[in-house]
């Protein structure tokens, strides 16, 4: 048995998919972190060999949930977060892009009681990040601009993957898009609660598409799409349609 740091407060949810090559490695490095409380794994119908490494798992804290075939990220989040029991929540993808090391610069302003969600940006402050695709920073950058005129919120990085909330907040929320619009979707309403957000730099290891990386141009249109389907705007569309 495992013993839990008395700082052991994080619940981390690792959506799955087709990530053979890194979800063990990913998965030790979690567990090393002392805020680690649990690591809730959710299997996105993966093909390859990590469902097979997944059941060799041990660690009384790795609780692995399997989707019957690929839904999205969305749709495993959504089963991931409401399976979550720990104090705050923390999306990590199960790639190496980020480093669960910095679970504790993530959560300082949640532990000290100033916010209610977290933003890790990779855009914030003097952090190394790995230079790879021009048109993909121009995207995140236009992505994030248009959420924020929306939202009213000045957040830098609205892509990121690393989020990290309060459990009861992020759990009162319905998680709606079955893929990558997740993102747009859950600043939109985060802000529409008015929670206090924080954002804090991070380091970013990014893939290429050799290396696995799954998000393409019409994940960035679906983004447009969510940033305004969620917006008050779009809300008020939406009871007028139902």
């Amino acid at each position: 048995m495992t013993a839990i740091s008395e700082r052991a407060c994080l619940s981390v949810v690792v959506p799955c998919y087709n990530e053979e090559a890194t979800i063990l490695d990913l998965l030790a490095r979690v567990l090393k972190s002392p805020w680690v409380a649990e690591v809730v794994v959710v299997d996105d119908g993966s093909t390859d060999r990590s469902r097979e490494l997944l059941a060799t798992c041990s660690d009384p804290r790795i609780r692995v949930f399997e989707q019957p075939h690929n839904m999205g990220k969305g749709a495993a989040l959504k089963v991931g977060i409401a399976k979550a029991s720990a104090d705050y929540v923390i999306v990590q993808d199960a790639d190496l892009e980020y480093s669960p090391e910095e679970f504790g610069v993530l959560l300082e302003p949640l532990e000290s009681g100033q916010a209610d969600v977290v933003y890790g940006s990779r855009f914030l402050g003097g952090r190394p990040h790995r230079v790879l695709y021009y048109w993909h920073s121009v995207g995140n950058k236009l992505l994030t601009s248009l959420s924020n005129m929306f939202t009213d919120l000045n957040l830098t990085d609205m892509e990121t993957c690393y989020k990290a909330f309060r459990r009861e907040i992020i759990q009162s929320l319905e998680i709606e898009e079955p893929r990558f619009g997740f993102e747009p979707e859950i600043t939109a309403k985060v802000a529409r609660l008015r929670c206090r957000i924080y954002e804090v730099g991070i380091t970013y290891d990014g893939r290429t598409y050799a290396e696995g990386k799954k998000i393409g141009w019409r994940d960035g249109v679906r983004a447009i799409v969510c940033i305004v389907r969620y917006s008050p705007i779009g809300e008020r569309f939406r009871k007028r349609g139902s």
